[in-house]
Order: structure tokens, then sequence, then C-alpha cells
């Protein structure tokens, strides 16, 4: 386990009586032989867990006992003022207790309604759950129950509940991230059980190390977080774990900026009369924002040492035209580029965009993807090792052994969250390039810095001068009419219009089945006369291609389609888009999907439809409130930020090492400092050894679990 360090440190704040803090001569040493093998065990080894709860778990993430206990709660449920039925009134919490005069239940499309007619001594209302149908069969007549929820106009919608001594509505309950389909009493269910084998977690860091830092164990840091007594407990629990966090993503930084100083890169020198040629070409001028980030990748690329910048945008921002110049940087000197996309349809557009600007200059450019036939494979294949391909676009193709770069001097990583980190490493390896990242999901500086710390950050955050705001709205299902209606408008005006199919999570035949499916209504109910195409990842390459040229040339007036379209399409003619059910997508999606309209000059919409609102939950209604608020990438990233958290924002295993599940970058500004400190500490003192390889190997394989 990690050594003391030398020093005298500040320390994080502990409230009395915390378990586990003693002083620190009588703390025991933090057990040396955890079982890891209980927390890799599969949620199907918990009591009451089936096949369909066990996949309703892993469409959140939950796969594993140790990912209940790495789950991090939203929030904790405030103290709520008992009431009477009678004294109900507006919508804040409180709590019920009454008795089951009878139950019922219906379905509504997916959506399955629990209602009971409730009472005490002063009056009588209808409490609503739902997806919880199981609970029917114990709502008999007389039963006494314990609710806590909000009155609406419907009645009374529980959140949680008692019934005869069972379930939670205790002040400080956790609340986790949930799905329409998992209520937060089982999910508080599976958590006590998880916390219950707490144990087995492991302590990583040495006594010596939590008496000075003074941090809890880290079995009572979990215990504290899933079950809190306090909400300063489960604030000091958090701290602790996030102090794990941070301190592994410090080391993994550290080690990552050594292997950089080791590592070598060509010098491109300055811009010569390829890039002057490829400016002069652009039909725009380029904003101050894409002048600034070309400045600096120029700076960069004149150094012997490796590029490693990251360049974030919003939506429409122009990174694709910085790429480029950073691409033809490498091209004019006689040596290659390379752009990855993880997706094939990202990276065919890619391909086209980047094809029609290169042709002009005489460069020429080829795309690589596993769907390629054999023989164009091959021949790609030959192109770029011969060195005759100047500028390689693909997909993680372009990381198989087969594939072999004559002269790779710049590689650019598109929409890089979505990779590993070894796919994003395979790309470079054994090739020092100049490496340029790109995301369209903005993130918070303070952030981008904290965990891309081995990077250089450029940020594009203002849009081209003729682009206007896109007017977004979000409607219910019940006036879904109203959107199409709206929509037939623009297609009268010649105008172009996405519509996004629901977010399907059992795989992806299924999407395109569903996507065919709904084009086909469409086309023979709202959208009747209209020229109406599907696109989804399994259509076959060649005519997905085809969908979308014929999209782009003006011959389809309506593109239904599933999140293939998310990022890289451009068509400045469709000015409106309707997202149907949108509730069920994430807010960087929904605003990566907002930003396919809006690309021109014209003024443009996106329509959210949604279920109503009080059969959403909370986080859903949060997204969609915040996406009809502002347009701007990254104040909704700022919003993400505080509804999901900054782990999950980032895309599993960003760092390589952390997920930061509990880390709360805007708050924990000294816990970081702290951190860092350890960190050099360890460097200083020569202990980046087995014992850091040993806590980086755990986090890492905590982030896979």
């Amino acid at each position: 386990m990690i050594r003391g360090l030398k020093g005298t440190r500040a320390r994080v704040g502990l409230p009395a009586g915390f378990s586990g803090l003693d002083p620190p001569d009588r703390w025991p040493c933090p057990r040396s032989a955890p079982r890891p093998e209980r927390l890799e065990a599969g949620v199907e080894t918990l009591h009451g867990v089936g096949p369909t709860l066990a996949r309703r778990l892993a469409r959140i993430g939950v796969e594993t006992v140790g990912d209940l206990l790495w789950q991090r709660p939203r929030r904790y449920e405030e103290p709520a003022p008992s009431k009477r039925v009678c004294d109900l009134f507006g919508e804040d919490d409180a709590v019920i207790e009454v008795v089951v005069r009878s139950a019922s239940s219906r379905r509504r499309g997916r959506l399955r309604i629990l209602t009971a007619q409730v009472a005490d001594e002063t009056g009588e209302i209808k409490a609503t759950w739902f997806n919880q149908p199981w609970l029917e069969g114990k709502l008999a007549p007389g039963t006494r129950l314990r609710l806590r929820g909000r009155a609406n106009r419907y009645g009374f919608a529980v959140s949680s509940y008692d019934l005869e001594g069972e379930g939670v509505t205790a002040d400080f309950a956790p609340v986790y991230p949930a799905s329409e389909d998992l209520a937060q009493k089982r999910l508080r269910d599976l958590h006590s059980q998880a916390v219950a084998l707490v144990r087995d977690a492991g302590e990583p860091l040495s006594a010596t190390l939590l008496a000075e830092e003074r941090l809890p164990i880290r079995a009572d840091a979990l215990a504290a977080v899933h079950a809190p007594r306090v909400l300063a407990e489960a604030e000091v629990g958090r701290a602790r774990l996030a102090f794990d966090e941070l301190l592994v993503l410090r080391l993994a930084l550290a080690r990552t900026a050594a292997e950089r100083e080791r590592a070598s890169a060509v010098p491109l020198g300055e811009p010569g009369e390829l890039i002057a040629r490829y400016r002069a070409s652009l039909p725009f001028t380029l904003t101050t924002d894409q002048e600034r980030s070309i400045t600096e990748i120029d700076t960069d690329l004149e150094r012997s040492t490796p590029m490693q910048r990251l360049l974030q945008g919003d939506v429409g921002s122009g990174k694709t035209v910085v790429a480029l110049y950073a691409l033809l940087r490498a091209v004019e000197l006689g040596r290659q580029g390379a752009l990855m996309a993880p997706t094939e349809t990202l990276a065919e557009q890619h391909f086209l965009t980047i094809d029609e600007l290169c042709a002009p200059l005489g460069v020429r450019v080829v795309l690589l993807t596993s769907s390629l036939r054999a023989r164009e494979h091959s021949a790609a294949r030959q192109l770029i090792s011969s060195g005759d391909a100047h500028v390689v676009v693909g997909t993680h193709a372009l990381i198989q052994k087969e594939v072999e770069f004559r002269d790779l001097s710049v590689a650019v990583v598109d929409e890089q969250h979505r990779f590993g980190v070894g796919q994003r490493t395979a790309l470079v390896e054994n090739r020092s390039p100049h490496v340029l990242h790109l995301t369209a999901t903005p993130i918070p500086r303070t952030l981008a810095l904290t965990v891309y710390g081995d990077l250089e950050v450029s940020e594009l955050s203002l849009p081209p001068a003729n682009r206007k705001p896109v007017v977004t709205a979000w409607v219910t299902e019940d006036r879904s009419s109203e959107a199409y209606t709206r929509l037939r408008r623009h297609l009268d005006d010649r105008r172009q219009a996405y519509v996004v199919c629901p977010l399907i999570e059992e795989s992806e035949t299924k999407v395109a089945r569903a996507a065919e499916a709904e084009a086909e209504r469409l086309r023979d109910g709202e959208l009747r006369g209209y020229r109406v195409a599907c696109l989804h990842g399994r259509l076959p390459p060649a005519e997905r291609r085809g969908v979308m040229a014929s999209f782009k040339a003006g011959e389809v007036d309506v593109l239904v389609a599933t999140t293939v379209i998310e990022v890289g399409v451009d068509v400045s003619n469709a000015t409106i888009m309707i997202v149907q059910e949108a509730d069920r997508f994430g807010l960087a999606q929904l605003h990566q999907l907002r930003g396919r309209v809006g690309r021109g000059a014209e003024q443009s919409y996106c329509l959210l439809v949604s279920r109503a609102k009080e059969e959403l939950n909370e986080g859903a209604s949060d997204r969609l409130e915040a996406m009809v608020a502002t347009t701007d990438g990254f104040e909704l990233a700022e919003r993400d930020l505080e509804i999901r958290g900054e782990g999950q924002l980032l895309g599993a295993r960003q760092s390589g090492y952390s997920d930061l599940r509990f880390v709360r970058l805007r708050h924990d500004q000294r816990l970081l400092e702290r951190a860092r400190a350890v960190a050099r500490d360890l460097d200083e003192e020569g202990l980046l050894g087995d014992d850091v390889d040993r806590l980086l190997g755990e986090a890492a394989h905590l982030g896979d679990s």
C-alpha cells in the first residue's frame, strides 16, 4: 500500500464521532487482504435480482456489486414535514400516513401506472406510482402506508414509501440515477445489500497517509455515502472517495507527462504555400476563436515535443476546418495526416467534407472503415503504406495491425471521449505524431484542465457570424400533432427536416427496425405526400452514403434517423428537427442532435416531444428544461455536471484510470491541491513504483467494472 509522506498537510475536516476517525495512534491498520471477487460478482448474486432486473441495471451502468458501491447518489432526501391529507397544498415534498381503501393499475404505452385511494382521518387522496406493478398485490384495503411525495392536480405522486415497515421514507435517504423502469426503493435495497459487503472494498492508502490527511478508511466512506446518518457524514465519505480518484488521476497524468517528455516528433516549421491556398479556398472568414486556435496549433507544431492539444467547441463552431488545417500542415511537408472518428457515419461525413475541400488543392484523401469490401480495404491500406494517401479518414480500423502509415505526422482524434484509452493510444503508438483531440461536448475549463492535465486546451465558443440560435420548445405527446404541423410548414417552404427516433436500448438491430417502422408510419400518416428517407447504423455503407447524399442534395424532404446523425451531419437547408421521446436522451446527446439544424442563415427550430411532465423522473425534466433555456453548449455542460456529475459527462474511462464518480471539481479545488501535493511527494521521493502501479491498476480495474 502507498506509504506515508513527508511534511505536514492541511486536513479535510471531519465531523466528530464519524466512524473510523479515532485519534491516529488508535487507528487500526487498513485491511491488507480485501476480497475483490465479492465486488466483481454480478448483480444477479444479490437477493431479488433476476434477468429482467439485471438488464435494467445494466442500462444505467450497473452490472456488478462493485458498480453499486461506486455509484454516487445524485442527492439526498431533505427532511420533509408530516402533513394531514387535508393540509396538502402546493408542490413541496411532504410525508403522509394513510390507510389503503382500494388499488388498481393500468397501462399507457410502455408506462404502467398504479393508483391507490388512500385516506387518513382528515380526507382521501389518490396516490400514484409509475412502473411498480409488483406493488399492487401488497396494497390490500386496510394496509397502512407512510408515503413521501408531492401533491399535484392528479393526487399524490409517490417518491418513496414505507409499507408495513418496508421501504424508506427517512430523511437523508439517497436518491440514485434511475430510469423509468427502476424505482428508487428497488435501487436503495440493492445498495443496502452492497454496503453489507463494503469491507471487501479494500484500502489502497496507508494508515499514515490517512492520518495525515484526516481521511476515513474507504469502507467507512462508502458506507457513509450510501447510508448517512447526517448530510455532513455523507459529504466526508464522498470527499474521501473523491481524494482517491484525484490522487489516481494525478499519478496517471504525471506518468503520462514523463512518457511524453521522452517522446520526439518532427517539427513542422512555419505554414507554407499549401496552407495559403487552403485558407484562400475557404468560402468564409475564420472566426476569432478559429484563428487563435490555429495560432496555438502552429506554436505546438514548431516543437519537437509531440503536440497534445484538446480542441473543444460547441456544435457548428468550425472544429473540422481547424482540424484540416493541422492535417495539411503535415501534408505540405510530404508527410501524412490521419483523422479517426468513432462511428462509420461520422467518418464518412468527415471524408465527404474533407475530400471536397482537399480535391482542388491536389491532396488525396482516403477513407478506411471496417465495412469496406476486402478489395477496397486492401487498396486503401496500400495507398496508406506507400504514402500516396495524404490524409486518411477512418474509424478504429485505422489502428488495426495490418494498417501501416509511411510517415504519420499529425493525428486528429474526433469525439475522442467515445474512444477507450487503448484505442486512442494505439493510433499514435510507436509513431510519436502531433495529436489534436476534438470534442463537441464542451467541458468546463476547470474539469478539462484537471482531467486532461497532459493536454493544452483550445476553445471555439463563437459560432459563424450568420448563424442564429436554434429556437427550442418542449411539447408533450398529446400535442405532437402541432409539432408535425409546424414541420410541414417548413417543408412547404422548401426546407428540410429531421425526425429522430426514440432511443431503444436492447440492440442495434431493434433500433434499426424501429426507425424503419417509424419512417413507414410517417409516410402513411403525418408526412404523407413528402419524400421520407430512413438512416440508421445497420444500413450497408453504400446505401447509408446514398441516403445522406440524397438528403444533402435536397432529394429527400425528411430524414427519419437514429442517433447516427448526432455528430458530423451538415445540411444547411435543414431547419427543423423533432426528437421523439426526448426524455430518454441525455442532455449532451440532445444538444448534439439539435446541432444538426441551424447550420445555415435561416431561423431553425428543435421540438422535443416527451410524456407528460408528471410522468418523468427528476433528471429527465431537468434535461428538457435546460435544453429550452439555452443553446450555449458550455452553459449546458455546466448544467449537465449538476445533473449527472463530472465523470459521466466525460464518458466511460475518460482519464484512463478514473471515472471521477465522486469528484465535484467546482467544489473540490482544495482536495485537488492536496492530491497534487501527495502525487508530487511520491514522485520526489521515488515512490512511483510497484505501490503506484498497484493503485493505478486497481483504479483502472474498478473503472472497467
